[in-house]
């Protein structure tokens, strides 16, 4: 009786290090950064920093990707697309405040604090699951003095992949993102990467499965 409650008690502690184990390697950074998923199931890594620099604009995006946005950005503007970045690195309290902000919105029109909350989801994401926390993800829209929204976001459409970046929130791929289309929103994942997905017609989420 007595080896038998040893063999079950070892057996328990093996399981339990499994589970120990298994938790441990998902809060760890993948050894590739530029293919770290967020989303709605998958947080921001806790022990995650990126390496920020700030643009001439005051927005911050991760260093390690400003070599190839800059050529992108000289390339575009050589073919007369001018685009900028309007959004970039965002902190895990500034997305809490986005997320207060625009329930806060809907709240002013009239909807009840529920009905707001859920309204709010659909927009903005949850503070440690919006791909804006790494620094590799940018919202890019148009100097407006030089060109239009849609000019940037058809020659992002069609050259960004050359860059490293994806398109990541295509049209007809909502029940696979969750999140809708979002002709300003790249995401950084490497050249190699960027031309596989963007060869396939693919999300980053197909990609990684």
């Amino acid at each position: 009786m007595k080896r038998k409650n040893k063999v079950l008690i070892m057996i328990i502690l093996m399981l339990a290090g499994m589970v120990a184990l298994k938790f441990t390697q998902s809060e760890e950074v993948p050894d590739d950064w530029r293919l770290i998923l967020v989303n709605d199931k998958h947080s921001v890594p806790k022990n995650y920093e990126p390496d920020l620099t700030q643009l001439s604009n005051g927005i911050y995006i991760d260093s390690r990707i400003y070599p190839d946005l800059q050529q992108m950005f000289d390339d575009a503007r050589r073919d007369g697309i001018y685009p900028v970045v309007s959004e970039g690195y965002r902190t895990r309290e500034q997305q809490k405040k986005m997320m207060q902000d625009k329930t806060d919105s809907f709240i002013n029109e009239g909807y009840s604090a529920k009905e707001a909350e859920k309204l709010a989801e659909k927009w903005v994401a949850e503070a440690g699951k919006s791909e804006h926390e790494l620094g590799i993800a940018l919202d890019i829209n148009a100097d407006q003095s030089y060109s239009s929204d849609d000019d940037v976001y058809n020659w992002l459409a069609e050259n960004a992949f050359k860059y490293g970046f994806i398109l990541r929130y295509p049209q007809n791929k909502e029940n696979i993102t969750g999140i809708d289309y979002e002709p300003w929103h790249y995401r950084y994942v490497g050249k190699d990467t960027a031309l596989e997905i963007y060869t396939r017609k693919i999300t980053l989420e197909e990609y990684l499965s």
